[in-house]
């Protein structure tokens, strides 16, 4: 009988810092049984970054839940989206959506994301101590993708809500009216937009696009492409901005190396992806028919977390990998995904926070932590603070 691992009895230190638990597991093998914190559930975690990367692109392994009978809170409330369909589905909803959401696209938005970038931090610097996630590390992506989509700025508060309880939700009720919530707003949100015309915003294009042979999104796959790219679109590149701020002040040589040279900054950005991600596991995935992962076997219907965060501390893939080294050659980490459900938002994520740590590095020379850092957010899903506290000299910021 297969031991199962409950990742409960590690308690809190198990949200603040999973890696020693991970590399424990990893001595014993790449694939695990394991109960979920403060969850009766049960299943198979994938912590060897190669038997991760090929689960990632195995299409044994489902995203459609439905096709084993499960259900998710999100399922009637937003509907069909990448993130739970398999092909063909998939395939139909990322090329239209793809039609729209072009590498062309994002990089039209940089002139806008720096201007953002810099409002930030012009209404932060001066007062000599904030909360990088309050002030740059949520707002900045929250704003390009509210701007990007379409969506209301008076909407825009009560959406951060709604977008943190269902990603990280304080209880299994909260989780569900967050879904329920968000997909009357976002139905709502399409219909004024349909109604309005073309106005130049992604979503308003999604509602217009058309495939060669006519296919068009349904208003239940619009809800659904609108609230992954949402939701997707901005609560991982926070913890992506605040936890690559935290590794470069708590490893002042790497902090240094950057300060003396600006082309490491992909580097820093790129093994902050390997080293603390922003998304700790991969969603669900189900096992469509009998299969084994390492040798390993797993029943049809059966749920797999595959560990992304854990497949970026894997020693045999990147040496000595509890360190934290800009100049590492981090090539391959998974921090995005891998094969047909790689994240579509990647070339986004990178871009803005390239432009929030380089000017904020740029603007605050004297930048240090101000105290530990928040909470750790619940759950196994995001990898990131709640808060991060910082201080600096407000008259070294050069623009001011």
């Amino acid at each position: 009988m297969v031991e199962t691992v409950d990742l409960g009895e590690f308690g809190d230190d198990f949200r603040r810092n999973p890696h020693p638990v991970y590399a424990r597991l990893r001595e014993r093998g790449p694939v695990h049984r394991v109960r979920l914190p403060e969850e009766d559930h049960v299943t198979w975690l994938v912590v060897g970054h190669a038997e991760a990367r090929a689960a990632l692109a195995d299409p044994r392994l489902a995203k459609d839940a439905s096709r084993m009978g499960r259900t998710f809170p999100d399922d009637r409330a937003i509907g069909r989206h990448l993130l739970v369909s398999d092909p063909p589905q998939h395939t139909r909803l990322r090329s239209l959506v793809s039609r729209a959401f072009t590498v062309r696209r994002v990089e039209e938005l940089r002139p806008r994301i720096q201007e953002i970038t810099d409002d930030l931090l012009d209404a932060m610097l001066p007062h000599g101590r904030a909360d990088l996630v309050e002030s740059l590390a949520y707002p900045l992506p929250l704003t390009v993708i509210c701007e990007l989509l379409g969506v209301p700025e008076l909407d825009r508060t009560e959406f951060r809500k709604l977008s943190s309880e269902a990603v990280a939700p304080t209880s299994a009720q909260a989780e569900r009216d967050a879904f329920v919530r968000l997909g009357e707003y976002l139905t709502e949100l399409i219909e004024d937009k349909r109604c309005a015309g073309p106005s130049g915003d992604l979503l308003s294009d999604l509602i217009r696009t058309t495939a060669q042979d006519g296919d068009r999104l349904s208003p239940g796959e619009l809800r659904g492409m609108a609230f992954v790219l949402l939701i997707a679109g901005h609560e991982t590149t926070v913890n992506l901005i605040s936890n690559a701020v935290h590794a470069l002040l708590t490893h002042p040589d790497q902090l240094a190396a950057l300060r003396a040279d600006m082309t490491l900054l992909d580097g820093a950005v790129e093994e902050t992806l390997r080293y603390e991600g922003p998304v700790e596991n991969a969603t669900y995935r189900f096992a469509a028919e009998p299969l084994e992962i390492a040798g390993v076997p797993v029943a049809p219907g059966e749920a797999v977390m595959i560990g992304l965060t854990a497949a970026g501390r894997d020693a045999e893939r990147f040496p000595a990998p509890d360190g934290f080294d800009i100049r590492r050659d981090n090539r391959g980490h998974l921090a995005f995904g891998h094969g047909i459900h790689y994240c579509l938002g990647a070339p986004l994520a990178r871009l803005e926070a390239r432009t929030a740590i380089r000017s904020l590095v740029e603007r605050a020379p004297s930048l240090a932590l101000d105290g530990p850092p928040g909470e750790w957010i619940p759950g196994m899903l995001m990898r990131g603070m709640r808060s991060l506290p910082l201080r600096w000299t407000p008259s070294s910021d050069p623009r001011a």
